[in-house]
């Protein structure tokens, strides 16, 4: 089996933050993308911070590093750039021009506001694939809104159709409305890339939470379209499948899934009242959904005679689909999860342990599409010699004038058992070999070169030296179908950059 990752070569430029744009680039940097994160100086993700539960240092006590902040920032490298100066903003720009993907989830028009938006870089970067995560999308009356996961759930519907008919409506218990954005957002860029391939061109896909929420009602939002008649909540039942939902056994609730008739006529002879089957009201699942109110109650009252353990197995006998209602200790201790390797250990230099455990749905060993595990986006600013040794120290002008739109630090309150970098008065504690990639250079700064601001487009010959640096990230060979569509302009940007 070959080696390469299905997006080896494709750099993604991670400007997304919270859940759904995390989601969809930690993906790409399972599939082999260069996923570079960029984060607020002095600040970071916001998830950083969301917990407890923290990764646990080697003194046992809590680092500051979130789980939250881990179930969605594997495989990527992190750099803190503050895209509200003019600094930052060209900094940006330049990595754009040798990126392939971009994606973002500031608010709509923060982009533009800041000379960052898909028309700016489309045009210095024409095969760019810009994708924007935002509440509500870029159009329509509530396009300014901020979105998160709770509001959508309410906003979008799903809560209407979740909890117990007679109680309040819930939301889903993990952020699904983040997530299935997120998902969303991976098969469109994906298909953003496999359209370049024969146009030679990006495009701007335009995502929202709002959207993908209300298209995933799926068969409950088509029911509303197709009969005017908006659906209740059921509890664990399902709206047009009778039996499918959790019954009482004698020591639990159990899942018991009938899927059709035949399947229920077994069911009905192994619980013991085979003539059920055979009633006209219960003898088809049309007749069963009419007739949920008098079937329920005497489906329950049959399985309350037996244990959960014993309908297991009885209904596995004859294939009928049946299950447990498990908690998170039974899910990740269980064969199942071993067995396809969905529990894996990643190096995390914050852990006591040298690593932390995380979730991967990865393809099967014997499949041909090797996946990419580099770890976690860590220490933002700080993931180690293959980003921080391109990130150079500022010199004493730019630090005196402030114009430093690279900021590396960990966390407020985080300590680290590393060498302890000064940098523009944030502390970087990762490794020795951050102090040596960050050393002064020898050659005297030119003052007069920062009196002014540099400015944005083709006016400067060459960019500051933070961009020179980070543009070495970008200059690796592209595969000769990439190359042969680059158009000659990007050819001069890519050559300006070089210098």
């Amino acid at each position: 089996m070959s080696s390469e990752a299905p997006l080896d070569g494709i750099t993604v430029l991670d400007m997304s933050r919270i859940l759904a744009g995390p989601t969809a680039t930690q993906a790409l940097a399972d599939l082999g993308a260069e996923v570079i994160k960029i984060e607020r100086p002095g600040m970071g993700d916001d998830t950083r911070k969301w917990g407890p539960p923290f990764v646990t240092g080697a003194d046992g006590t809590a680092t500051g590093e979130s789980a939250y902040y881990l179930c969605a920032n594997r495989g990527k490298q992190s750099v803190a750039i503050d895209i509200a100066t003019p600094e930052g903003q060209a900094l940006i720009g330049r990595l754009a021009e040798r990126a392939d993907i971009l994606v973002e989830n500031l608010k709509t028009g923060d982009m533009a506001r800041y000379g960052l938006d898909f028309a700016s870089l489309s045009r210095r970067n024409p095969r760019l694939i810009y994708c924007s995560i935002t509440g509500f999308g870029q159009t329509g009356p509530n396009a300014a809104r901020a979105g998160y996961d709770f509001l959508i759930q309410g906003e979008a519907g799903i809560m209407s159709l979740t909890g117990e008919a007679d109680g309040r409506p819930l939301k889903v218990g993990v952020g699904v409305a983040d997530v299935m954005c997120g998902m969303y957002a991976l098969s469109g860029i994906l298909a953003a890339l496999q359209a370049r391939h024969r146009t030679g061109r990006g495009q701007h896909i335009d995502l929202s939470l709002f959207d993908t929420q209300v298209a995933w009602l799926i068969n409950q939002g088509v029911g509303y379209l197709t009969d005017g008649k908006v659906p209740p909540r059921r509890g664990n039942d399902h709206p047009t499948i009778v039996p499918y939902g959790s019954f009482p056994a004698s020591d639990g609730d159990f899942i018991l899934a009938v899927g059709n008739d035949a399947q229920f006529r077994r069911f009905a002879a192994e619980a013991g009242d085979p003539a059920m089957a055979e009633d006209p009201r219960f003898a088809t699942n049309t007749a069963r959904v009419t007739h949920r109110d008098q079937l329920i109650p005497r489906i329950e009252a049959l399985t309350r005679i037996r244990s959960r353990a014993d309908w297991l197995d009885r209904m596995a006998s004859i294939g009928v689909p049946c299950g447990p209602v498990n908690d998170l200790q039974q899910v990740f201790e269980g064969p199942q999860v071993a067995a396809r390797e969905m529990r894996i250990s990643l190096p995390h230099p914050l852990a006591g342990a040298g690593a932390v455990e995380v979730i991967l749905a990865r393809c099967p060993p014997h499949q041909k599409c090797p996946l990419r595990h580099r770890g976690i986006a860590q220490q933002f600013g700080a993931t180690g010699s293959c980003l921080a040794g391109k990130l150079p120290r500022p010199n004493p002008v730019q630090r005196a004038r402030g114009l430093d739109p690279i900021r590396v630090s960990p966390l407020p309150g985080v300590t680290r058992r590393h060498a302890e970098v000064e940098v523009s008065g944030h502390v970087s504690a990762f490794a020795p070999e951050l102090h040596q990639a960050r050393a002064p250079a020898t050659r005297r700064a030119n003052p007069a070169r920062h009196r002014q601001p540099p400015r944005l487009g083709r006016q400067r010959r060459s960019p500051p030296a933070p961009a020179r640096k980070l543009a070495e990230i970008f200059q690796r060979p592209r595969r000769p179908a990439d190359a042969g569509r680059r158009c000659p302009r990007n050819r001069a940007s890519a050559q300006r950059l070089a210098v």
